[in-house]
């Protein structure tokens, strides 16, 4: 019997649950009276400085004489513009993930002969051990492919000479091997999610040699095993762009956390993919296509700007959408007036989506992002809003073909270069256990016995 289920029959789960709220409730006034920083952010919106990083920057406003100033966003990875890469890679017509890997994890861009051998070796480490996509996914499949990158990273674990290793050459092995293997482990849990819940035909196809990350994803993803070289090149965009964003984001946070600890590598990066399936953090990209697909119905043309505006109003309101008020691939938690990589990603979906004969879905999210932030300040009086990540990345990935049920798990294969970017350095250097403190807020009562307990 299910843990529900014999609370519902020994009381009411209603019944606990009201109880529960009366004598647990926090007023949230209370920490602004305590001067509490809900969330780990300021009262201007910025976070609170929890460490230092050599990894990356986030740049998103100016602070001039204490005051927050909007600023055009920018990514900076060890140093270089994330907009530079993207612009060396498009003028040379190559895919650059794996070095910017690199770069994220070594420090510095790779020599043409590092590269090379890089390459080989995560091309080597695709490969699974033997046996496990068996006995881990295939005879345990789960609905959410999120929850099973979980749980594959953290079965990895035991096929680890030396798991529990603390030295920056082990979580290096260990982080490089990872990287590698996450995008065979996504992959094959989606096949078998497809047969055991949606009752569809599933496929496993071997790596093919030569393959860079997008490109084996694809080859490995699609039954024809076919893609374009553009396909392949915006997929890879797609995994540069999200590589890493700061220390502070919640589930590079929750690595370092972790890491702070001496907990194994395994168990550091499982928590972070815990982390990243919330939809207030990595999921929020299905949200923005539900959005879409609604917009598509209830704008009849996608190039006036006064109807898409309305329609706006009215998710903000509460009148549309899906009732929560929000608007989605909007706003950010620090940037103010661009997301570069939403710039970025605007600019490189447009000549897909007229290939693809969804000019109009690429029209109303336009739309979304120019008069997003005007409706915004006349709704909500909200300051600085911008279009973030979000808003394009999920329809990129569906004009490139892929299922809903990947969306954040690409998001996590990329962003796994970050954390263990940041669990290295946290193991390192920082060499400090996270430990901040909650004010505590019970009233005091005597113990009562049993018997005269009501």
């Amino acid at each position: 019997m299910s843990v529900k289920r014999h609370l519902e029959q020994a009381d009411s789960i209603t019944d606990l649950c009201a109880e529960y709220v009366k004598n647990n409730f926090i007023d949230p006034e209370e920490c602004e009276r305590l001067g509490v920083k809900r969330g780990l952010r300021n009262p201007d919106g910025t976070g609170v400085l929890a460490g230092l990083t050599n990894v990356c920057d986030v740049v998103g406003y100016e602070m001039q004489n204490g005051v927050r100033v909007p600023a055009d966003g920018k990514l900076i990875y060890r140093g270089i513009d994330v907009a530079d890469l993207v612009a060396a890679a498009g003028a040379e017509g190559r895919m650059i993930f794996e070095e910017v890997v690199w770069l994220l994890l070594i420090g510095k861009l790779p020599t043409k002969a590092q590269l090379a051998a890089f390459r080989a070796q995560i091309e080597e480490l695709r490969a699974l051990p033997e046996g496990f996509v068996e006995d881990m996914i295939i005879k345990a499949p789960s609905p959410n492919i999120m929850n099973k990158m979980a749980r594959s990273v953290l079965a990895l674990y035991s096929y680890d000479d030396d798991p529990e290793g603390q030295s920056l050459a082990n979580i290096l092995a260990q982080s490089i091997t990872l990287i590698a293997g996450l995008p065979t482990i996504t992959v094959n849990a989606y096949q078998i999610k497809r047969r055991v819940y949606d009752r569809e035909s599933m496929y496993f196809h071997l790596p093919v040699p030569g393959q860079s990350t997008a490109e084996h994803i694809l080859s490995t993803y699609r039954a024809d095993q076919k893609f374009t070289p553009e396909e392949a090149k915006l997929l890879d965009l797609c995994l540069v762009l999200h590589a890493d964003h700061g220390g502070g984001n919640n589930s590079t946070f929750a690595c370092r956390v972790l890491s702070s600890t001496g907990t194994d590598t395994y168990s550091a990066i499982a928590a972070a993919i815990g982390s990243l399936k919330g939809p207030k953090h990595g999921g929020a990209n299905h949200k923005v296509m539900r959005q879409l697909d609604e917009m598509k119905r209830a704008v009849r043309d996608a190039s006036d700007d006064e109807e898409i505006a309305a329609y706006l109003r009215k998710v903000l309101r509460k009148e549309a959408g899906d009732g929560s008020g929000l608007l989605y691939g909007m706003g950010h938690a620090v940037y103010t007036k661009s997301d570069p990589r939403a710039v970025i990603l605007r600019s490189s979906a447009a000549h897909l989506a007229k290939e693809k004969g969804l000019e109009d879905e690429f029209r109303l999210l336009c739309g979304v992002e120019r008069l997003g932030p005007a409706v915004f300040r006349e709704e909500k009086g909200a300051k600085d809003v911008c279009a973030n990540v979000d808003l394009f990345s999920g329809f990129i990935y569906r004009m490139l073909g892929i299922s809903e049920d990947l969306y954040t798990p690409l998001f996590a294969i990329s962003r796994i270069a970050g954390w263990c970017a940041h669990r290295m350095e946290e193991v390192v250097f920082a060499n400090r256990i996270i430990r901040p403190a909650y004010k505590y807020l019970g009233r005091t009562q005597p113990y009562v016995p049993l018997e005269a307990r009501g």
